[in-house]
């Protein structure tokens, strides 16, 4: 029988007495202005303790101007900090969780630093994801005391400013792991050398935290367990300095995993981001090798979502608390829903990564999530009822039309949604028969019943005409009616070998061998994946931009890419394609004409456009409406989403709408 005992009990701290063993772990918001907490912060931190979580770190916070990560990024180098600190750490108070402000400092992993050529480095080596902006600047001894000065004051303040404890951020390819790996630490002094070397500076940082907050207030340090990039260190290195960090002052070690990487040197992943590849729990292997050789709680992080297994691994003894990040992203009620009996109410993290570290690190821009337009936007997020009560119609199921009416609902409004198929989720059905992403069809299932349960009246197999909609009582429709399939433009299109993607990937069509995929966008390039799993030999990717549409640098296309490569996918960048004939595929790439032969089978990948239905008549009579998602323009879930929610909101702000 499935049970939350050992998740739920609560557990010590040094004096500090945590309710439960859940963590929220930190992670960036790029809500604050420049440096000071935000109200923007205030309300995202309390919403995230609404979990029932029983500790909560604050995102990074830098100790030293020279260390901070962005403008948007907290500070906490100066007192002038400690007013909007101590309200944080009073809004988690109020929830009844404790909160820990973790102690940061970026060294040359910051885009802005670098870009200003003001970036400090262990060594003079440049960053793996931001070398091309140029090299750091080797720490000199003076800095190096500067900066561990810094982390004791920083911690002093946050005991000021009320917080429970603090944490060091010694993960992730920032200062103190930058020390510590010999791939950005080639020092002849003291900091330098082999591992324990290295580890000096780590330490000495723990030791002056300690010595700032005295021997009753709890600190955590965060830690990579493995380099997990070519070169360097393994978990069997961390264990041998795991009992120095506790003998300098650490009362919990917090373990992750990774650096900020590239292609060349991953070992898996780009980032420390676990994508959708990697499996809920996936890291806790990591946390039980620290455990062995530690004498204080480890807490294991690693793309957690479901109590229930968070319960497993405590009660397994490979951790002795968990911390959950992303879910608490996309629904932060994932505990109280188990408590209540109810797990299926929760929205699961599909690990995306659109609206949180890579909305983040790619865009540099404030942290959302994909599947819940609350998070980062909770100034905005009206709590409801609506005023007045709208009759709503949504016109299509996909995230942007779910969304529209579930918000719409949960605000007070009568909705009705039409779908013309036989059961919600649009396209997104398709991009859950991808290899490793089966997490999208869960989510198109919760949500679809979250709605349901709500009031919203689902009609699939419908329709909606121009006439339905005249002789409807609707106040505002919602048209979410997504795009269709793009034609290709090769002549031969028609021929016996040609097919498209979504046959593929719903079975109407079965794969052949010796294929040809036109378009190496995201869908194509999962389409292959699809054949690649399948067992299909001989897969080439035909795409006419220069480049990859489907980014490297992002953590999910990362690992496609390495997939397909090692599975010996051939991906054609800058080809045309002109005609299509029975066994073969005519081209165009540098001018030069080419041909694919054989070829028993062609898979049109080349994306989607708007479907412009009832747009025009919508406009022409007047009907007040949204047009949301992919029928605007095609994007991905995150866009879909926000302006499904949006166009909710809005309906029942608008005060020029018809009352009922």
């Amino acid at each position: 029988m499935k049970t939350l005992q050992h998740l739920l009990e609560p557990i010590k701290i040094g004096p500090l007495q945590l309710p439960n063993r859940l963590v929220m772990p930190p992670m960036g918001t790029g809500l604050s202005d420049a440096g000071l907490v935000s109200e923007a912060n205030l309300a995202y931190i309390k919403r995230r303790a609404q979990s029932g979580a029983g500790l909560i770190i604050t995102e990074i916070t830098a100790v030293h101007p020279a260390g901070h990560v962005s403008p948007r990024g907290l500070g906490a180098w100066d007192d002038k900090f400690i007013p909007g600190l101590s309200r944080m750490a009073e809004a988690v108070h109020s929830q009844g969780a404790k909160v820990a402000l973790q102690l940061h400092h970026c060294g040359r992993e910051s885009y802005t630093l670098q870009k200003k050529k003001q970036a400090l480095g262990a060594s003079a080596i440049p960053s793996y994801i931001f070398g091309f902006l140029g090299t750091p600047r080797e720490m000199t001894l003076e800095e190096i005391q500067e900066t561990i000065a810094a982390f004791g004051a920083t911690a002093l303040r946050a005991k000021a400013a009320g917080f429970d404890a603090v944490e060091l951020h010694g993960a992730h390819g920032y200062l103190l792991m930058q020390f510590l790996s010999a791939l950005s630490n080639q020092r002849r002094d003291q900091y330098g050398g082999d591992f324990k070397g290295r580890a000096r500076f780590m330490l000495e940082c723990i030791r002056e935290v300690r010595k700032q907050v005295g021997p009753d207030f709890p600190v955590s340090i965060r830690i990579s367990g493995e380099e997990a990039v070519k070169g360097g260190y393994g978990v069997n290195d961390m264990q041998t300095i795991i009992p120095d960090l506790v003998a300098a002052g650490v009362d919990i070690i917090h373990v992750s995993f990774g650096t900020h990487g590239n292609m060349d040197i991953n070992l898996n992943t780009p980032n420390p981001s676990a994508p959708v590849e990697f499996a809920p729990g996936f890291n806790a292997h990591l946390a039980r090798k620290i455990k062995d050789v530690a004498t204080v709680p480890v807490i294991s992080v690693g793309r957690y979502t479901d109590p229930f297994l968070m319960n497993e691994v405590i009660a397994h003894g490979d951790a002795d608390m968990i911390a959950v990040g992303r879910q608490h992203l996309a629904d932060p009620d994932f505990l109280k829903n188990a408590v209540a009996g109810h797990p299926e109410d929760t929205l699961e993290c599909l690990a995306c990564n659109q609206g949180c570290i890579e909305r983040l690190s790619l865009e540099q821009q404030p942290i959302r999530c994909a599947i819940n337009p609350q998070t980062g936007q909770e100034l905005l997020y009206p709590a409801g009822p609506a005023a007045v009560k709208r009759n709503v119609w949504v016109v299509g199921g996909g995230p942007g039309g779910l969304t529209a009416a579930f918000e719409a609902a949960r605000l007070g409004h009568r909705v009705t949604l039409y779908e013309s198929g036989s059961r919600t989720g649009g396209n997104m059905r398709y991009a859950a028969m991808a290899p490793h992403k089966n997490v999208y069809d869960r989510y198109i299932r919760t949500l679809t019943a979250k709605c349901k349960k709500q009031g919203v009246d689902i009609k699939t197999d419908v329709t909606v005409t121009e006439s339905m909609i005249e002789k409807g009582k609707a106040d505002a429709i919602v048209l979410a009616i997504g795009a269709e399939k793009s034609a290709c433009p090769a002549e031969g299109i028609g021929t016996s070998v040609v097919c498209d993607a979504w046959q593929i990937l719903d079975g109407e069509v079965q794969p052949k061998d010796q294929v040809v995929v036109v378009g190496g966008g995201l869908v194509g390039m999962e389409t292959a994946d699809f054949l690649r799993e399948k067992g299909v030999k001989d897969i080439t990717i035909v795409e006419m931009l220069p480049k990859s549409p489907v980014m490297p640098q992002a953590a999910h296309g990362q690992m496609l890419h390495r997939r397909l490569r090692a599975a010996g996918v051939k991906l054609m960048f800058g080809a045309t394609v002109k005609r299509i004939e029975e066994g073969a595929v005519l081209l165009t790439k540098n001018g030069e004409d080419l041909k694919l032969e054989p070829v028993a089978q062609v898979i049109i990948a080349i994306g989607v456009t708007p479907r412009n239905v009832l747009k025009n008549m919508l406009s022409k009579k007047g009907f007040r409406h949204f047009i949301v998602g992919d029928a605007v323009a095609p994007r991905r879930i995150i866009e879909a989403t926000t302006e499904g929610a949006k166009a909710a909101w809005a309906i029942s702000e608008d005060l020029s709408l018809p009352t009922k």
